[in-house]
């Protein structure tokens, strides 16, 4: 036992966290995300918060670019379980079962959808014209 007594071991850490079978219950979740932003009596704030999480799963374009060394990867591996949670936590049980039954029950994918793109791409421009800003006036008092 290592100093301190912790026993850390990396490797069942590593496949806690990353089993393939997490990613393919992602899947599942995401699609009845899609369903439930699609249902009629799903609540406002669940539906806006679905749009969210949906427009940023299949986006192609991230908000933290994966070749940047740990949080290209963090971002996905903790924003869209978040907004998973979020949106299970905003929607009736009783709807939110119904959706991840029929979700597991297709075998549809979730379309791509460019406006999600857009909306990152719209993020990442103001993101930048904030940073140029910030810079003219840093150097203008210079």
């Amino acid at each position: 036992m290592p100093a301190g007594g912790l026993n850390f071991d990396p490797m069942i850490w590593f496949n806690r966290f990353f089993r393939h079978g997490a990613a393919a219950r992602l899947r599942v979740h995401l699609l009845a995300a899609w369903k439930l932003m699609r249902h009629p009596q799903t609540p406002r704030a669940a539906k806006w918060v679905a749009f969210a999480v949906i427009a940023y799963a299949v986006s192609p374009i991230d908000l933290i670019p994966d070749f940047i060394p740990v949080l290209g990867l963090l971002d996905d591996l903790l924003l869209l379980p978040l907004g998973v949670a979020l949106v299970i936590r905003l929607t009736p049980a009783a709807l939110w079962q119904a959706c991840l039954l029929e979700a597991e029950a297709s075998a549809e994918r979730l379309p791509r959808l460019w406006w999600g793109a857009l909306l990152v791409l719209a993020v990442w421009l103001i993101l930048f014209a904030l940073f140029l800003a910030w810079l003219l006036k840093l150097l203008a008092a210079a």
